[in-house]
């Protein structure tokens, strides 16, 4: 027994069965070792507090425990996972327990959804940001993009980069929740959530949001091009907060959208830019050295002067060939495009194109697909115009060149 009289005497009960019903054997080992409790988290966070009374339980230090869980709900009164906890050590002060959440009166629904944000939480605690490290997505950003997002479904996370005089440097990590059915969204209603290279394309105002999105909302360009390509319906997919009763959703609990902690989204959302900021979802971040992105940037920025050089110099035939067999642009495929491009060719007596301003992202769960913007400056006898514009770049085969296979205004 503790001085407090909470019983403490088997694993199951020292643990709170955290390590016992929400940990892998070897999660409960690292849990139970001399890790700060908030390695890379912000030690005042209320998600840093928690984790650090869990540790507490595993150190058999319940006083301490149930301190720290009292002092994160008098600041998050509806933070539910902490009640859970809270409930459980009471619970301790009278008996065993065998399972996390054997408070009475709670759904097992709930109690299941609570053990998965445990998790999910202690997971990040166990797993920190590696400093050498970054996502193999972000190969380029240009200037105006300050910041990019990228989320991780599988671990409930989302991580903030900030763009340092071109490299990428990590800021900071938030727990998120994300489709109820899980990712690599296919069509409208599935729940789920899509897999992609995306932009935030707009702020919705409060007065304009019910209380369920929490007050601030960001929608995706989900469909994007590439998903269209491949027949993904759907719509409305946002990053948004949770409703005023509620602090987290569970792991798995919108219908395609990413939910943050309306605490994280005040954090995160003046680093949001509308038509900017690029967030890219993945099931599963691939972390790489920052030198490991050099190859693959050098030779798309080369395919891309290519590209330029090509259309400047008026070789028709050579401007084509920087296209793949299988582009499309709007509603015509290449053949169709192709001969409207040499009629529009025909009437030009010199061309300049200028472009500048270049962000390049390769496509989660590929390596053979890239999503490319810059801002265009075109001029010749007849027309000039700017635009901001973005490309899909694949390659046709493991060893072939990259090819363009979408084009558009962004």
């Amino acid at each position: 027994m503790t001085s407090s009289g909470i019983a403490a005497g088997s694993l199951l009960v020292t643990l709170l069965a955290v390590a016992m019903t929400i940990l892998s054997p070897a999660m409960t080992s690292a849990f139970a070792s001399d890790r700060p409790a908030s390695a890379g988290l912000s030690a005042t966070g209320p998600e840093a507090m928690l984790v650090k009374s869990l540790q507490e339980i595993a150190d058999s230090r319940m006083d301490s425990a149930l301190t720290g869980i009292e002092q994160v709900l008098h600041a998050n009164p509806n933070f539910r996972l902490a009640h859970l906890i809270k409930g459980d050590l009471l619970l301790a002060r009278t008996r065993p327990i065998s399972a996390m959440g054997e408070t009475a009166g709670t759904g097992q629904q709930q109690i299941t959804d609570l053990r998965d944000e445990a998790r999910a939480r202690v997971r990040r605690h166990l797993e920190p940001v590696p400093g050498d490290r970054m996502p193999k997505y972000l190969l380029q950003m240009q200037p105006e993009q300050k910041y990019a997002a990228i989320a991780d479904t599988s671990k409930s996370r989302m991580y903030i980069f900030e763009n340092v005089g071109g490299k990428v440097r990590y800021v900071a990590d938030y727990y998120i929740s994300s489709g109820k059915n899980g990712s690599q969204k296919l069509k409208e209603g599935d729940k789920k959530t899509p897999i992609g290279v995306y932009f935030i394309t707009a702020n919705v105002p409060r007065e304009k949001l019910t209380d369920f999105y929490g007050g601030k909302a960001f929608p995706i360009n989900y469909p994007n091009e590439w998903d269209k390509r491949h027949g993904r319906s759907g719509y409305g997919i946002w990053l948004h907060g949770t409703p005023s009763d509620t602090f987290s959703r569970p792991p798995r609990a919108s219908d395609g959208c990413v939910v943050l902690s309306n605490q994280d989204l005040d954090r995160l959302s003046p680093k949001l830019q509308v038509g900017v900021t690029p967030v890219i979802i993945s099931d599963r971040i691939d972390w790489v050295k920052p030198e490991d992105t050099v190859l693959l940037r050098d030779r798309l920025a080369r395919h891309l002067e290519n590209w330029r050089r090509d259309w400047e110099s008026g070789n028709i035939e050579a401007y084509l060939k920087n296209y793949g067999r299988d582009f499309v642009s709007g509603n015509q495929g290449r053949s169709e495009w192709a001969q409207h491009k040499r009629q529009v060719n025909a009437s030009k007596s010199w061309i300049k194109v200028g472009i500048s301003n270049i962000g390049m992202f390769l496509y989660p769960g590929r390596e053979d697909l890239a999503v490319v913007d810059f801002d265009q400056e075109y001029a010749s006898n007849n027309l000039s115009n700017k635009m901001r514009k973005r490309q899909y770049w694949m390659k046709e085969n493991d060893t072939g060149p990259w090819k363009i296979i979408y084009e558009s205004a962004a």
